[in-house]
């Protein structure tokens, strides 16, 4: 087997899988999975003994999310593409920027009205699903613009 033809294949397997998208069917299975787990995570708390719950909840809105990011619109062309790589691009540096601010915030207003406040970092919960409100937000956000 040359070189060439494993540097061939290595290049088309990741042409797919940039390339990969749901159906557009699939945005309202997204919807459906994300707004029920968040409705089962305020009813949650009304729930004795229901932390054990939380973590799995927490995966559940996670895929439900990304099941409604990964979804392509009902006419998906190189236009839309190119706002969907836009949003992925701006959500990816706002979270990077807000998981490193974030945390010396709270950790300066922490300061302010207890003086034995330490510096914490985030979960992963928090940093993924800010990462995917804000794609979709970005996304959402110039489509409307770019009608």
């Amino acid at each position: 087997m040359s070189k060439s033809s494993i540097c061939e294949r290595e290049r088309s397997h990741l042409e797919k899988m940039n390339k990969f998208q749901l159906s557009h069917q699939f945005k309202k299975v997204g919807y459906f999975i994300a707004l029920g787990t968040f409705i089962l995570m305020i009813g949650r708390k009304y729930i004795d003994n229901s932390e054990w719950i939380r973590p799995i909840l927490h995966g559940i809105l996670l895929i439900g999310m990304l099941i409604i990011s990964l979804s392509k619109e009902k006419l998906e062309d190189e236009f839309i593409d190119s706002l969907r790589s836009q949003s992925y691009r701006i959500a990816f540096v706002l979270v990077i920027l807000y998981a490193l601010i974030q945390p010396l915030i709270n950790y300066g207003v922490g300061l302010l009205f207890d003086k034995s406040e330490k510096l914490e970092g985030f979960d992963y919960f928090q940093v993924l699903f800010y990462m995917l409100i804000v794609q979709l937000m970005v996304f959402w956000q110039l489509k409307r613009i770019n009608k």
